[in-house]
């Protein structure tokens, strides 16, 4: 435990007590003040503290005194007076010397590339010796610039030193935290004060070239004086008036070559050119609409140079000499566009008026031999008897077979109609000749179901006889089958139903209805039918 020295008492709460001694309570002061500037307080002698540093004469100095003589003088020399004190802060405050350099920045992630120049400029400060290194800032450049290194002292080498301005000078080269600069001009302050110091300063060097930049120089625009031509004028009184001509390309000298219809149309608006590819229905081509995008067409273009690429097909207007025109087209002539023969047999009635009128020209259609197309009949199979017939002609139809089309405005109306008949198997087996059938015709999509009550101890398991479907009359062929309907549903008439054959016998009053309200659509021997056997089961 630890006590109080002042009092000998334990240092506990309570036990603690101030000191009575104690008569300065000041906050000590640190800065001191010669000839109104505040300087740091030097330590006092004799106070623990480290005594005054006295400056020593230099031998420089030691040899001027001893050389030196006395001059005659009357009376007791005067001493010089004091020179006013000024601190080095304040004597060199916002005194800086700028220097102008530059730094190589090795690429290495560039094939096209060693090195790029990126100049910076040096600010040294003469009141605490630090230097600032600025690179100027490039718009769009892409590289992080402005100051590189902020203002502080630049260690010169591992013994602490640190760059002084003596240090500095044109056409040194200064490493920096390992990267090299090259120091190249001054400004006329820097090499004012450089010489007043004694320091010869070197010539100034020129910064040399980036190549990344200097590829990336535009060459200068040359302008050409433009002609008195009324565009504006042309546009307004030309617009959507376009000159159609009915042309064929003809390849056909080369391998598998052809020829193929396309229209040329020549839009008045602008000179400029289209021409479109015409398809015919299942040619077997790719659906392209245009064969060549609107654009001006030259018509002759200046002699290349040995240099010029030949494989470059786009040329720019420095380049042509005259574009095509209204009157380089005419009907009956072969054209040649970007090194393809085009024939023109023919244009419609707006560009044969156009050419009468403004170049006194008439049009005739020029007959050319086409070639027809061998066209091919559709073939469709037979009916192999997988799935319904609808079905399989959808797969003959088309690649992707669609679903064939119902009739939802009948499957609306009749929807959960159904034509129910008795009836009984036309057999000579005489067991079968006992089971009864309950024929359903369904009145929404013409398909029947055939049921078989369940009968109790007779040997024979009821239920479903026939799935919903659509049965074919007999003597009908496979390709055009002719379906049962509710006109062929008569008392006594008997349905062939896929080998088998039923006898109806009876009918549910709801069939007598419909066959009466719809009694235009049904013959009279099956109203007549279904009227007898009303009539007999009411006896």
């Amino acid at each position: 435990m630890t006590s109080n020295p002042a009092q000998g008492l334990p240092f506990l709460p309570g036990n603690t007590f101030r000191d009575p001694t104690k008569s300065l309570y000041h906050r000590p002061q640190t800065l001191g003040y010669k000839n109104g500037y505040s300087l740091p307080r030097r330590p006092v002698v004799g106070i623990g503290r480290d005594p005054l540093i006295v400056t020593e004469l230099t031998q420089a100095e030691l040899d001027q005194l001893a050389n030196q003589r006395p001059t005659l003088t009357y009376g007791q020399a005067r001493p010089a007076p004091p020179e006013d004190f000024i601190p080095s802060h304040v004597a060199f405050d916002k005194k800086v010397l700028r220097f102008d350099g530059y730094f190589k920045q090795v690429i290495t992630v560039s094939p096209g590339e060693e090195y790029r120049v990126r100049p910076v400029v040096f600010y040294y400060y003469l009141e605490d010796d630090s230097i600032a290194v600025v690179e100027p800032v490039v718009e769009n450049s892409g590289i992080p610039q402005g100051k590189l290194i902020k203002r502080q002292q630049l260690p010169k080498n591992d013994q602490g030193e640190i760059y002084h301005w003596k240090d500095l000078n044109l056409g040194n080269e200064i490493i920096v935290y390992g990267t090299t600069y090259r120091l190249t001009s001054c400004d006329n302050f820097t090499q004012e004060y450089l010489e007043s110091e004694g320091v010869i300063v070197n010539d100034p060097e020129e910064t040399p070239c980036d190549p990344y930049s200097e590829g990336r120089v535009q060459p200068l625009r040359s302008y050409i004086t433009p002609s008195d031509f009324d565009r504006l004028k042309q546009f307004l009184t030309m617009d959507r008036k376009v000159l159609r001509f009915y042309a064929l390309w003809d390849y056909s000298d080369t391998l598998y070559g052809e020829t193929r219809p396309v229209i040329i149309q020549y839009y008045l608006m602008d000179n400029s050119v289209e021409i479109r590819e015409v398809h015919e229905p299942n040619n077997g081509r790719d659906p392209f609409p245009v064969l060549l995008r609107r654009q001006r067409l030259p018509k002759q273009t200046h002699p290349c140079s040995a240099s010029f690429p030949t494989c470059v097909l786009e040329v720019s207007d420095q380049e042509v000499e005259e574009y095509y025109l209204p009157k380089d087209f005419k009907v009956g002539e072969t054209m040649i566009v970007l090194g393809r023969r085009f024939l023109l047999y023919d244009c419609d009635e707006f560009t044969k008026n156009y050419y009468r009128d403004n170049f006194a020209e008439s049009f005739t259609k020029v007959e050319v031999d086409k070639k027809d197309s061998n066209k091919v009949t559709k073939e469709i199979p037979p009916y192999n008897g997988f799935g319904s017939l609808e079905d399989t002609l959808q797969n003959c139809l088309s690649l992707i077979p669609q679903p064939p089309k119902k009739d939802f405005l009948k499957m609306l109306e009749n929807d959960h109609k159904v034509l129910r008949y008795q009836a009984r198997l036309d057999t000579q087996n005489g067991e079968d000749r006992q089971r009864i059938f309950i024929l359903s015709y369904f009145l929404s999509n013409d398909m029947i179901s055939i049921f078989e009550p369940p009968v109790r101890n007779s040997g024979i398991v009821g239920g479903k006889f026939l799935e919903k479907t659509r049965i074919p009359k007999p003597g009908c062929t496979i390709d055009n089958p002719v379906y049962y309907g509710p006109a062929d549903f008569a008392i006594g008439t008997t349905v062939e139903v896929f080998a088998h054959r039923f006898i109806l016998t009876d009918a549910d009053e709801y069939v007598m209805k419909f066959l009466e309200a719809n009694s235009k659509n049904i013959p009279s021997e099956v109203l007549n039918s279904m009227r007898q056997r009303e009539s007999s089961a009411t006896r």
